[in-house]
């Protein structure tokens, strides 16, 4: 394959997969030093809060509890089932032989040919792949807290059942992983999305992939980057509850 013919594949799509990942540990590193700066530390911390009140009064929030996390759960599936009919339609386009393929090839910037086809799909179906995957360890990981959070409550019969290991601390563990989870399953998908038109050439998919980091920039942050205040965003920063009391919540990432 002739240089002339693959070089803006070469550069741009590296370009547009380094864009993301580099905002990804960007974003790792904030959550890690000041986690109430980040709207993924903030929540993290909420749930903590969540799974403490639910668990005080579960007679009366058992239903709650349940309903929350179906809701969560609904948002996994659909992103998961999505992930996999998006995979389905790659593999089908991958294994026709209609001319489609050649009028792409014919119409579009960057490199042609088997090879380069094959990579393309390839990629695609490992992003969705990966995505599926997290979503479907998600939906497990959400359903095993809200079993634990109804069964081990101070209020059910089985809390008189003394197992040192299940807390409401390692309950609330198990929450996070789903919603991290979840997270991760959500971050591939859309950097896998913008890949899609790589079959276009490999322009789009570039521009889309840095136009996606200022939209998850705002998104995640809940505290500018600029902003001078640190109470807001230190490491380990207390969470105020309406009566006056802190939690000095540590999050896990």
């Amino acid at each position: 394959m002739a240089w002339r013919d693959s070089y803006l594949d070469v550069l741009l799509i590296p370009i547009g997969l380094l864009f993301p990942a580099v905002y990804h540990l960007w974003l790792w590193h904030v959550v890690r030093l000041r986690p109430l700066r980040s709207a993924v530390g903030i929540s993290a911390a909420s749930r903590r809060l969540w799974v403490s009140g639910m668990m005080k009064d579960n007679d009366k929030k058992a239903v709650l509890v349940v309903q929350s996390l179906r809701n969560v759960i609904m948002g996994s599936t659909l992103v998961a089932t999505t992930s996999i009919l998006f995979c389905t339609g790659v593999a089908a386009v991958l294994s026709s032989t209609y001319a489609i393929k050649h009028t792409f090839n014919d119409a579009v910037f960057g490199a042609h040919g088997e090879f380069v086809a094959a990579l393309k799909y390839g990629i695609l179906l490992l992003f969705f792949l990966l995505a599926f995957l997290c979503h479907s360890l998600a939906i497990c990981s959400l359903n095993q807290a809200g079993f634990l959070i109804n069964a081990l409550s101070p209020s059910s019969p089985a809390a008189a059942l003394h197992i040192p290991v299940v807390t409401r601390e390692y309950i609330a563990d198990v929450l996070e992983r789903g919603f991290l989870l979840s997270l991760a399953g959500n971050r591939l998908f859309f950097a896998g999305a913008p890949l899609l038109l790589w079959v276009f050439g490999p322009v789009l998919p570039c521009l889309c992939s840095m136009a996606v980091v200022p939209i998850l920039y705002h998104i995640d942050m809940a505290v500018p980057a600029g902003d001078g205040s640190r109470s807001a965003g230190e490491a380990g920063g207390k969470v105020v509850m309406e009566n006056g009391n802190t939690d000095q919540s540590s999050l896990p990432v």
